[in-house]
């Protein structure tokens, strides 16, 4: 029997056979859902595409259509890459893709926390170092305090910011760092529970 039926069980026991028809518009969302995800595999760079566990097919194509115009052609090509991606499955790939984006979404939101504590400390006081050293206390105190005395003197004398793009590498890895145990802990909670 074709799995597209429905039956339908009448009094007198007799089995009546309906054809069900493919919803189009649901079809129609999923070709488009899988043309989208083969344009965002076609943006990202080749050594991390190749992390993905893509049929060879998919990955040459997304390769190939990186580097084409947006026209005919190009199109053509990510319809093929939604067709071969149809016939495989495209949750872990999904997974994998969120992971990137989220871990690129954590990159600039500790970009721009360094940059905040490095504005605050150069034209801050003292009480903004202390400030940062309570909320991360890895921090090297005496290397911390000669970077911010650098970077303040090269501001007062209108210098090259040398010194402050040194403090603001320092923050970075000590916001990095802060952000890796808060996930490690996170983990190791949810898998008590």
């Amino acid at each position: 029997m074709n799995e597209e039926q429905d039956y339908y069980y009448e009094e007198d026991d007799e089995v009546e056979y309906y054809a069900v028809r493919p919803n189009k518009t649901r079809i129609k969302k999923e070709i488009a859902a899988l043309f989208d995800l083969g344009e965002e595999l076609s943006k990202l760079s080749p050594v991390v595409l190749d992390t993905f566990d893509l049929p060879e097919n998919v990955r040459k194509s997304a390769l190939e259509v990186a580097g084409m115009p947006h026209k005919g052609a190009r199109k053509r090509l990510l319809k093929y890459i939604a067709g071969q991606l149809h016939k495989t499955e495209v949750e872990p790939i999904l997974e994998k893709l969120a992971r990137i984006k989220n871990q690129s979404a954590h990159g600039i939101r500790e970009h721009h926390l360094a940059e905040r504590w490095r504005d605050r400390l150069i034209q801050g006081n003292n009480d903004d170092l202390a400030e940062l050293l309570d909320q991360m206390p890895a921090a090297d105190s005496q290397h911390l305090r000669q970077l911010v005395r650098n970077a303040q003197k090269e501001a007062a004398a209108m210098k090259p910011p040398k010194s402050s793009r040194l403090l603001y590498r320092y923050l970075k890895e000590l916001v990095s760092g802060q952000a890796e145990e808060t996930m490690e802990a996170e983990e190791g909670r949810d898998e008590d529970e």
